[in-house]
């Protein structure tokens, strides 16, 4: 299964497996994250519903791109400047794509053990009107 998910301005089609590089995220090496925004996910020609499905990673490490040397130059006035920069990245391993597992709920149990405790319990205050003074100077 493949997914292409958005993480720092940029759009990633990652499977199962894969190694991307990515602007850098919050974290440690080894840390497992997941990766909220997906964008489109499918199995060969088939699309999923891009709401059911989730994208983990861990984080392989912490790292700097290569240089990149900005230069400034003004033709006959004497002006060079020289710089350089490298951006900060996060390496991922994508250790997961697919639908999102959500734990089979217990009605039964919960309802057997609730029941009592709800007999037992005292009913609540209804909670206390606030003010309408605010509303009416806002007016």
């Amino acid at each position: 299964m493949f997914a292409v998910v958005r993480t720092g301005g940029k759009q990633y089609r990652v499977a199962e497996g894969d190694k991307i590089a990515v602007e850098k995220l919050a974290g440690e090496a080894g840390d497992s994250i997941t990766l909220g925004d997906v964008l489109l996910a499918g199995e060969g020609g088939d699309l999923a519903d891009v709401s059911k499905v989730t994208v983990s990673a861990e984080i392989i490490a912490q790292a700097k791109t290569e240089k990149v040397i900005v230069f400034k130059k003004r033709r006959r006035h004497n002006y060079r400047r020289k710089n350089g920069h490298r951006q900060q990245m996060t390496l991922l391993r994508i250790t997961g794509v697919g639908e999102a597992k959500k734990a089979a709920p217990k009605k039964a149990a919960a309802e057997v053990e609730a029941a009592p405790a709800a007999e037992k319990a005292p009913a609540k205050k209804p909670a206390a009107k606030k003010p309408a003074a605010k509303k009416a100077a806002a007016e």
